[in-house]
């Protein structure tokens, strides 16, 4: 039970850092309390690649962003993510206010973003139709994107676990208890599943990196989970919009925001409320009113009516609302990588880098000569041609049964996604890796089918599939009728 690091945390942070340092001749875990990857923040978010004008100058968070935004395209070249970059626009409804577009411009500027201008209305309505008659300038940046947050996180994952990297989940780590050993010191982890021993920890816990920073270090800090409420609607509102749509930002976040997705659908979202329940991901009424009030301020005829579910996601804010990287100053051995809120997804491949280089500094390992950067992602029958799927076919059956018809999604991309490292175990796990059940009747259909393909592969009964994992079963038991 001895590793030289241990992980805690298996979102996008984490599983980028995993990656990143299984170039090294490490022995290396990833432990989370969830029962996959991608569990927490890192599966309800916006889904942008930001162009990186936001953040004050001078920050870690200013420099990561800009940095991880260089590096998305040949990140998701290597991993097989989706990811297109569609261009952002800041706008604003009155001339006082494109004072403000010239601070974030002159901001863009001082953090290195590239091809930054702001537009008048003319240009605007070329490039946005359905804007509102309000609206009369717009920062735009070509270089924000949009990516699949759930495939970027796995795919960090599986080309960590393909490294050599090891995964632990429904794991709790319950206290992080530094000690002093005749070699040196290792970190001993109590965990729900006994103990952990390595010689470095990184902190990666999103909403819960406060909690174990603190039970090493006399510099305390704290992080207020804050939620975020987004409407996605169907993918006939898909064009609604070209470009990511912001308005101006304030003082908790870049605001709510209008967006095509890398899979065709419109988000809109997020709000900013803190609460004190880390696992807080109700949605209320109130919030997603404000989503609908906020977005039609700036897009007319938005159809709302399109829409196919709601959700809510956390972010890890912490208190100075900056990025925590790097080893604890009183206690050797212990890497943070917290407060990592937005722009968080899009800053993840140089937050990786970072943390791989801290690590790598404290142990002084070889670098492996046999790393693959490349991950194959899931076949999708829809990218082939009508011959080449007819052969896939003929080879394997499987990927011409439709399980989820919203979506298309074949029983032979199921078995995949159950099959792979770290595998899909659940009717999320399954959703996040294919799409089955993501579609305009959000499961409705297909879920008894997927079910069924999860138990048959991982041989266990119907009542053991869980939808998240832990005690969300599906079946809880069978009644016995009289013949």
């Amino acid at each position: 039970m001895m590793y030289d690091v241990i992980i805690i945390g298996a979102g996008v942070s984490g599983c980028a850092a995993a990656r990143e340092l299984s170039r090294y001749d490490l022995k290396i875990l990833v432990v989370d309390s969830a029962e996959d990857v991608c569990c927490g923040t890192s599966k309800a978010n916006s889904a942008i690649v930001h162009a990186g004008y936001d953040a004050k100058p001078g920050t870690l968070m200013a420099k990561l962003n800009v940095e991880g935004n260089r590096m998305m395209d040949q990140v998701c070249q290597d991993l097989d993510v989706p990811f297109e970059r569609v261009g952002s626009l800041v706008v604003c409804r009155s001339d006082e206010d494109k004072s403000l577009l010239e601070k974030l411009l002159e901001q863009g500027h001082r953090n290195g973003v590239p091809d930054l201008r702001i537009i008048g209305r003319e240009e605007l309505v070329e490039m946005e139709p359905n804007i509102t008659d309000e609206t009369q300038w717009a920062l735009y940046a070509p270089t924000g994107g949009i990516v699949c947050p759930f495939t970027l996180t796995i795919a960090f994952a599986e080309n960590a676990a393909a490294n050599g990297v090891q995964f632990q989940f429904d794991t709790c780590v319950e206290k992080v208890i530094p000690t002093e050993s005749d070699t040196g010191r290792i970190f001993r982890l109590q965990t729900s599943k006994g103990e952990l021993q390595a010689e470095v920890v990184v902190n990666a816990a999103g909403v819960y990196a406060d909690r174990f920073h603190n039970q090493v270090s006399a510099d305390k800090i704290h992080i207020t989970p804050r939620r975020g409420s987004y409407n996605l609607m169907d993918k006939t509102a898909g064009s609604h919009v070209r470009h990511v749509i912001f308005p101006l930002p304030t003082d908790k976040g870049k605001g709510t925001l209008v967006t095509p997705t890398v899979h065709g659908n419109l988000l809109i979202g997020p709000t900013a409320v803190d609460i004190e329940d880390p696992e807080g991901t109700n949605t209320t009424a109130d919030e997603l009113g404000a989503v609908v009030q906020t977005s039609g301020k700036y897009i007319r005829n938005i159809p709302y009516r399109d829409t196919i579910t709601s959700f809510a996601g956390l972010r890890a804010h912490e208190d100075s609302h900056e990025f925590r990287i790097g080893e604890v100053k009183d206690c050797p051995g212990f890497v943070d990588c917290a407060g990592i809120e937005s722009p968080g997804l899009t800053s993840a491949p140089a937050v990786g880098v970072m943390v791989a280089e801290c690590v790598a500094d404290i142990l002084k390992p070889s670098a492996r000569k046999d790393f693959d950067p490349v991950r194959e992602g899931i076949l999708d029958p829809k990218t082939l041609t009508p011959e080449a799927y007819r052969e896939l076919v003929s080879t394997q059956p499987a990927y011409g049964s439709i399980v989820c018809r919203c979506e298309s999604v074949t029983e032979g991309e199921i078995i995949d996604a159950i099959r792979r490292t770290p595998g899909a175990r659940s009717l999320d796990g399954v959703k996040r890796r294919t799409r089955a059940g993501m579609g305009r009747c959000q499961a409705g259909f297909c879920s008894p089918r997927v079910m069924e393909i999860l138990a048959r592969e991982l041989n266990v009964p119907l009542e053991e599939i869980t939808k998240s994992g832990g005690a969300s079963r599906i079946i809880v038991g069978r009644d016995k009728f009289p013949q």
